[in-house]
């Protein structure tokens, strides 16, 4: 039986398919460099087309598989410190223990998170408490069984004594295809996604969502396409019923090297400047 996969992914495969790889309205650098010993160092930046801020992270972190240990430290251009720790498989297996503290200097707002994930065949469940706000507690639990999933989410603050979020996911996923229903926002909006992989050079995909606290709400509805030029670039597009058009174009220019162009176009408006264009390299050695 091969082990559940976490509430989050519940529907992954759909949601890479209409949100990565369209940087859309920004120009993106992630620069990753990794030694011999299990240490990483990584830059990332983007700047905002509409606005021009520039905003970026330099994160160093070091890895040990053998002991299942991992640290990782951040510094970003918000002046936020951040250091996570994260144990796996060494208390018992399949048991991981994540402490996530950050730090503002200029204000000197902190923030403090311990987590414990616990994985085997058939469950993924994962706890946190955020110990500074509240303290809250966040969790969720997905059991699985022969491609079906079906999990929950819940939020409760300690202080108050109230629970904040609660939302329930179903799916089932098979080597070809996937689907999946969600039910979000204290189980008051619905969706509903399929992937399907139609050979190894197509995937198609769609989401319909549909928010029933709002009066008179349409169904939102977006569809998806992936289409592989050879081992090394594909193509996206996707399309969404308020006339919304996104196109992606991937390529890897050498082992090490991708660079995404991405576009959004308001085909509603074509007249207008209702249209964004964005860019991204990633550099890996």
């Amino acid at each position: 039986m091969a082990t559940t996969v976490k509430y989050g992914d519940i529907g992954k495969s759909v949601g890479d398919l209409l949100g990565r790889d369209y940087p859309v309205g920004t120009v993106k650098l992630d620069v990753t460099t990794k030694t011999p010993n299990g240490v990483s160092f990584t830059v990332n930046g983007s700047q905002e087309s509409k606005t021009g801020v520039i905003s970026g992270e330099l994160k160093a972190k070091y890895a040990d598989h053998k002991n299942g240990l991992t640290v990782t430290n951040t510094w970003n251009t918000k002046n936020v410190l951040s250091a996570q720790v994260e144990l796996e498989n060494k208390v018992a297996k399949g048991l991981k223990l994540d402490i996530n503290a950050s730090l503002l200097p200029a204000v000197g707002q902190k923030a403090a998170k311990v987590g414990i994930n616990y994985k085997q065949p058939g469950v993924f469940t994962r706890g946190t408490v955020d110990l500074f706000k509240g303290p809250s507690f966040t969790g969720d639990i997905v059991f699985g069984h022969e491609g079906f999933l079906l999990g929950a989410d819940v939020g409760y603050d300690v202080l108050n004594g109230n629970i904040t979020r609660y939302s329930t996911a179903f799916g089932y996923s098979a080597p070809q295809y996937a689907v999946a229903l969600h039910a979000t926002n204290g189980l008051s909006v619905y969706s509903a996604s399929f992937f399907h992989r139609v050979n190894p050079d197509v995937e198609v995909g769609a989401k319909a969502t549909w928010d029933s606290k709002t009066p008179n709400a349409p169904v939102a509805l977006e569809l998806g396409s992936k289409y592989f030029l050879d081992k090394d670039t594909f193509v996206k597009a996707k399309i969404d019923n308020g006339g919304r058009l996104g196109l992606g174009y991937t390529q890897r220019l050498r082992p090490g090297v991708k660079v995404s162009l991405g576009g959004s176009f308001d085909t509603t408006r074509l007249n207008e400047s209702a249209h964004k264009l964005g860019i991204s390299l990633v550099l890996e050695n």
